[in-house]
């Protein structure tokens, strides 16, 4: 996997710092994982826009994913096929990582839509009833 080291932008940052306290979901890397699925569910790719990485959370791919860490990876690389992303070009699959991740932690962080750990439950079985 060419993904090492990921460093989340300021405005990230503080969405995650609200979803801790309502959520009560201490680790980053567990909302991270949220997030980058929330994303990937999405039929559309990410906007390609530029992502700063400003601020001073930082984590190793395999914090990120844990024991499923190459789990993840695989679903990122189904993702960059199925959106015309060349997987031989590891800068393009990073970008693609750091723009769901974003977009995933925007999602959750949208005003009323993250209130309790029961919403995140929600999200995730909302999918799989329809």
């Amino acid at each position: 996997m060419a993904i090492k080291q990921i460093r989340l932008s300021s405005q990230a940052k503080d969405q995650l710092v609200r979803l801790k306290s309502r959520t009560g979901i201490s680790q980053w890397n567990i909302l991270c994982r949220w997030a980058f699925c929330v994303s990937l569910a999405e039929a559309t790719p990410p906007t390609p826009v530029e992502i700063p990485a400003d601020s001073n959370v930082e984590m190793s791919w395999h914090v990120f994913g844990g024991e499923l860490h190459e789990l993840y990876a695989a679903l990122l690389h189904q993702r960059c096929e199925m959106d015309g992303v060349d997987t031989a070009d590891a800068t393009a699959v990073n970008r693609q990582f750091r723009l769901h991740l974003h977009r995933g932690i925007g999602y959750l962080a949208t005003p009323n839509r993250i209130r309790s750990i029961m919403d995140l439950v929600s999200i995730a079985t909302e999918s799989q009833v329809a």
